[in-house]
């Protein structure tokens, strides 16, 4: 039996702890995904992922040692019972690929999982562990946000009542009223002196040619 077998069984090894912070709460997320345990369910922003037994229990042992190699023959010995007798190698790379497909990773350019060559498999994110359901976070977080808008905004002097705006509204509505009133009042003016201005005129002509013939 290899050293890394007889590592992974050892209580006291930090194998054994991270699976113990693995089982501390019931979700666990790393990037956009999210794991119910308590159901089983691997979600990618909100949508549901089809997982099949084996390929959900790879991501189980990869998430249990982030940043850590996992052997082949850990995987081996998690998903398939000693007696079973199946090509090991062929269907532990079949599973991982599918995980893989899973997750939209691929091997060249890998973003979740990294093959180490003659080894295994790394997990290249910290997963986090929690009791709440990312859901209720998020609401909580976005009722914080709201409220501190509220508060800075009241803070500043910035909130109006529709009582407020209709008075606003009324007193505009007053000035402009009175723009048109002086207008129309200022031309209808204008329209009366106009015609008065002719009359001396013709009355001084009147008198000076009067004054002329005799």
């Amino acid at each position: 039996m290899s050293p890394e077998v007889i590592s992974m069984r050892e209580p006291d090894e930090p194998t054994t702890s991270e699976r113990v912070l693995l089982s501390s709460g019931r979700y666990v997320l790393f990037g956009p995904f999210r794991i119910d345990q308590q159901r089983q369910e691997v979600t990618r922003n909100g949508s549901r992922l089809k997982l099949q037994g084996k390929v959900y229990q790879v991501l189980l042992t990869l998430l249990e040692k982030p940043g850590e190699v996992v052997t082949r023959e850990e995987l081996r010995m998690r998903l398939w019972p000693a007696d079973t007798h199946v090509n090991y190698d062929a269907n532990v790379n079949t599973t991982v690929n599918k995980l893989r497909q899973a997750l939209g990773d691929s091997s060249d350019q890998p973003l979740y999982i990294e093959t180490i060559p003659r080894k295994g498999y790394c997990l290249l994110v910290q997963p986090e562990v929690s009791d709440k359901s990312p859901h209720s976070q998020l609401a909580h977080s976005q009722s914080s946000a709201d409220s501190a808008q509220e508060s800075s905004r009241r803070a500043g002097g910035l909130v109006f009542s529709r009582s407020d705006i209709a008075i606003v509204l009324g007193v505009i509505g007053l000035i402009l009223a009175g723009m048109l009133l002086g207008a129309g009042i200022t031309r209808l003016w204008i329209s009366h002196a106009m015609p008065v201005f002719p009359y001396p005129l013709a009355t001084s002509f009147s008198h000076s040619s009067a004054t002329a013939l005799f």
